[in-house]
């Protein structure tokens, strides 16, 4: 037990030198918690309800140009509501997107990724020419004719994404499965007796994990993005609800005399997925031993 905690330590020792290594991803990683931080304690950190509308305060530009009030930071929308406020509630919704999209597309493209590689003869050909079939469709015209057919919202936009992120992840998990069954250990493990769930769940798929979390991590900040472009189009999150895809097509028609109602939500979109897209290259420079640097 000491042998395996001690192998375990090192590994995440020998990972995160590795990782520290790459100033950006550190920066990306710090981003991030801290992204998370605020969507998690949406409650206590926003200084007003993301729905409540102050009329006598529409359009207020930001606190610190002339005309601002430090009452509201970062100014108010068209109709009179906290931009902050709705940022700090839309990170909230964003990551959970994020989250629920790409473990969606994960689960699924580990099964079916293994049941290809590991049944070539039934499970292969029809698997990945389906994958092949959803590669050819614009991921995001796909995904809008998903939401258009189920009907828009929360639950049906995260289903949407998720199925048009589906096909990387089995075809990334089948490739890596198939690189793993080419090793001697596999071998030995067939002629220990080993049945085919065990090598695909016990001996193949942890060394495929690597891989799959930065596919994951790159999922994450895709969802992140369709989401947005889904909300944008009046198909994903629904007003009044605070969702940064939202903020933006409802603030298209203000570019010219409210620059701040547009600016806050797409920037907001562009550091979250610029930060997670970096922590993505940092963990695969950390994990994939063809990458990592000399000492």
């Amino acid at each position: 037990m000491k042998l395996l905690l001690s192998r375990r330590w090192l590994a995440v020792r020998e990972f995160w030198i590795q990782f520290s290594r790459n100033y950006g991803a550190v920066g990306a990683l710090i981003v991030v918690i801290l992204l998370i931080v605020v969507a998690l304690s949406a409650r206590l950190l926003a200084p007003h309800s993301p729905i409540e509308q102050y009329r006598e305060f529409i359009k207020l530009p930001p606190a610190w140009l002339t005309g601002g009030n430090w009452k509201f930071v970062l100014g108010t929308d068209e109709v009179g509501r906290d931009i902050l406020s709705r940022l700090i509630f839309g990170a909230r919704l964003s990551f959970l997107i994020g989250l629920v999209s790409a473990s969606l597309a994960l689960v699924p493209g580990i099964i079916l990724g293994l049941a290809a590689a590991f049944f070539p003869r039934w499970g292969d050909a029809p698997i990945m020419r389906l994958m092949d079939v959803l590669l050819a469709l614009p991921s995001l015209l796909f995904a809008v004719a998903i939401v258009a057919v189920i009907g828009p919202g929360l639950t049906n936009a995260m289903f949407a994404i998720a199925i048009v992120t589906l096909p990387a992840h089995v075809r990334l998990t089948r490739a890596s499965a198939l690189g793993e069954l080419q090793k001697e250990y596999v071998t030995a493990s067939r002629v220990a007796g080993a049945s085919t769930l065990r090598l695909m769940f016990s001996q193949v798929l942890p060394n495929c994990i690597p891989v799959l979390i930065v596919q994951a991590t790159l999922s994450f900040s895709t969802a992140i993005l369709d989401a947005a472009a889904l909300g944008f189009l009046g198909l994903g999150v629904q007003p009044p609800s605070a969702e940064w895809g939202t903020m933006l097509a409802s603030a298209r028609d203000y570019i010219d005399n409210g620059w701040w109602i547009v600016t806050m939500p797409g920037l907001s979109i562009l550091i979250t997925v610029l930060a997670i897209n970096m922590l993505g290259d940092g963990l695969r420079d950390a994990l994939d031993p063809k990458l990592k640097r000399l000492s």
